[in-house]
């Protein structure tokens, strides 16, 4: 083979070679950014039809993951690796992975069912793993919350799904309970009008659900009445904090004494 023939067949395979990673890598670019709208567009939609943010949020993720995938392959595929070996090479080590990251696999299957069956959503302030919060985020492998005092705590998604997850978010309506002590000379009667009275002057009480004011506990040193009242789960703290206040200046100026721990300390002379 003389020199000419083989500038031939450099020329040849360099223009076969250069054709198929120039289309390789515009396979590659074109495939990202078709994965980013494609998956920016469908979360817009799901968010213009109201579906839940975790759920837009992961659905977007996992059609962005899976379209890169799928566009590794077919790169590869035109700069000559054999894909069916390489699916079969994959397998046997996500196999590996998969065994070596079983903690990670569980997150992810946890985060699943969390997205799937929604006990928890976006926005939702809960209790979940001994954490209370506002959740910010659930994802595939963990879950965000901001707590009341704004630090982020991130779960793993095994913590959240295998415990008790209390969701203060999922009524429209919740319910106050306040447990009042009064002294065992006030006026029962009197007290209960005072609590009634505090209860139903507040616009934020939905009056309608009933007042509860009753007798609740003969403890030691006070009767113990309990106030129950329904109002908008938004409005829950802050009509909590209300009443409470209210009932102690409201009790105050009918002269109903509220009970604290006291001891008398009786002194003997010595002979």
């Amino acid at each position: 083979m003389n020199i000419e023939e083989i500038t031939d067949t450099l020329s040849s395979l360099v223009l076969v070679w250069g054709l198929q990673i120039i289309f390789a890598l515009l396979t590659l670019i074109i495939g990202l950014w078709l994965a980013k709208k494609i998956s920016g567009f469908l979360k817009s939609r799901m968010d213009t039809r109201g579906v839940d943010a975790t759920i837009s949020q992961f659905v977007a993720k996992l059609v962005y993951v899976l379209i890169v995938a799928f566009v590794i392959i077919a790169v590869l595929g035109k700069v000559g690796v054999e894909t069916t070996s390489l699916i079969a090479i994959m397998g046997a080590a996500g196999l590996a992975v998969g065994l070596a990251l079983q903690g990670s696999l569980s997150n992810f299957a946890s985060g699943v069912l969390l997205i799937i069956f929604r006990p928890i959503r976006a926005g939702d302030f809960v209790e979940a793993a001994g954490v209370s919060g506002v959740v910010e985020e659930v994802s595939m492998f963990s879950t965000r919350l901001v707590t009341g005092d704004n630090k982020l705590v991130i779960l793993p998604n095994t913590a959240v799904a295998s415990g008790a997850i209390v969701n203060y978010s999922a009524k429209p309506e919740r319910r106050v309970d306040l447990m009042i002590g009064v002294s065992y000379d006030a006026n029962l009667a009197e007290v209960k009008a005072v609590l009634n009275g505090v209860v139903e002057a507040d616009e934020r009480v939905l009056q309608d659900k009933g007042i509860t004011v009753a007798v609740h506990t003969l403890a030691d040193s006070s009767v113990n009445l309990v106030v129950r009242a329904w109002v908008k789960t938004g409005d829950y703290w802050p009509v909590y904090f209300s009443l409470t206040e209210n009932v102690k200046v409201k009790l105050d100026e009918a002269g109903i004494g509220i009970p604290y721990p006291q001891v008398d300390v009786h002194m003997a002379k010595a002979d």
